[in-house]
């Protein structure tokens, strides 16, 4: 069994709304951890079709149950109503708790459904984070991916078939029945063109074209990616100081980085060239996501690009920190010339180049010093509460 980083304590009384992609863990994690709680599962068909007909029942059944333990409901977005009834009996019902797992807000908040006016916590799930590994293979991690039955897979070509089925048998129907997509070839083009733009610059048009729709609709498919929290965006870093920088469009970042390969229909074999450095950019931000919000971390992360292409992969808080991520095994001052620019400008806290080389080290330049970290040590030092 994996232990997760994640540790719900719930007041009584108190309630929590847990979201998270499919498959990442939850509904194990809230069994183990919760073994005495009622626990409804709105993905049973009966179990739903007895709900969806009467939410009052659920009200009439908790009457008498007792409230030592949180009430479960997994899958809460497939009956928005139900949220009603919670609210209710929050209110009337002394010392109940409730968890309302789901995979996505969006049917939620497309109905305007009663999310219980800030009385529920609200905590995400993320597929398997640094801490949780069994053990640390950066081939592994980018090409399986994070999702726990895929990254524990020993056969890479079982666990290449099982993203295949997650997407078809999970996602796609899914995200159907969330949004009620007519047009299914079209959101399939978009879904491959979107990969080839997973951590760069969105470019709505150029999506648009390549999948023959409307920009309208792509910008449509991207809001439905976040709210069903299969990807995250993140904006520039906007104060402006001397140089011109892009501020309008940005990054979006997929959930998992074995999903992106496998859409994409590639494999990363050697810790080398661009696409592995765009697998291990995507890895570090999905480090920095769990990070922040499984320990309730305030900071933003932003990335900094100028018009004349100065760039910097992440910078987290408000400039304190700046990360550019590299899968070199030995950096120079030529390769991180926009890092040298913005700690230049900017004068943060800490900067460092997280890379391959085997040994930590500290480059001068100027007045600021530049932490080379091996990814490893980075992420321990992460995790460890070192870097923000």
């Amino acid at each position: 069994m994996l232990q997760r980083v994640l540790n719900l304590k719930i007041p009584k009384g108190q309630s929590l709304f847990l979201w998270g992609g499919r498959k990442t863990g939850k509904s194990t994690y809230l069994k183990e951890h919760f073994p005495e709680s009622p626990y409804i599962d709105f993905l049973k068909r009966d179990i739903f079709l007895r709900y969806n007909s009467n939410p009052s029942l659920l009200r009439e059944e908790l009457y008498h149950v007792s409230h030592d333990h949180p009430i479960i409901i997994d899958e809460i977005q497939k009956i928005p109503e139900m949220l009603d009834e919670v609210h209710w009996m929050i209110e009337n019902y002394k010392g109940i708790s409730f968890i309302l797992c789901g995979s996505s807000f969006r049917k939620l908040k497309n109905a305007g459904a009663n999310l219980l006016g800030g009385r529920a916590w609200r905590q995400l799930f993320f597929p398997l984070c640094y801490p949780e590994l069994p053990s640390f293979d950066l081939l592994k991690i980018f090409n399986q991916g994070l999702i726990p039955s895929h990254y524990l897979e020993t056969n890479r070509e079982m666990a290449i078939s099982g993203l295949e089925g997650y997407l078809a048998d999970y996602l796609i129907p899914e995200i159907q029945q969330e949004s009620r997509i007519r047009q299914l070839g079209a959101f399939n083009r978009f879904l491959e063109a979107i990969s080839y733009s997973n951590g760069e610059m969105l470019n709505y048009s150029n999506i648009a074209r390549e999948c023959m729709i409307s920009v309208g609709i792509v910008q449509l498919y991207v809001d439905l990616l976040i709210d069903m929290l299969l990807g995250y965006v993140i904006f520039p870093y906007t104060k402006t100081k001397s140089r011109q920088l892009i501020v309008a469009a940005p990054k979006f970042y997929f959930f998992d980085t074995g999903l992106v390969n496998f859409l994409r229909e590639r494999s990363i074999e050697t810790l080398k060239g661009s696409e592995a450095g765009h697998n291990l950019e995507h890895y570090v931000f999905l480090e920095l996501m769990a990070y922040r919000e499984l320990n309730k971390k305030r900071y933003t992360i932003n990335y900094w690009r100028t018009k004349t292409g100065l760039e910097v992969d992440f910078i987290l808080g408000k400039g304190h920190v700046a990360l550019e991520i590299k899968i070199s095994a030995l950096i120079d001052k030529s390769d991180i010339r926009g890092l040298i620019a913005f700690t230049e400008e900017y004068k943060p806290t800490y900067a460092a180049v997280v890379c391959l080389e085997p040994k930590e080290r500290f480059m001068k330049v100027g007045d600021q010093i530049i932490h080379i970290v091996p990814v490893e040590t980075f992420l321990k030092n992460l995790w460890a509460g070192r870097v923000i």
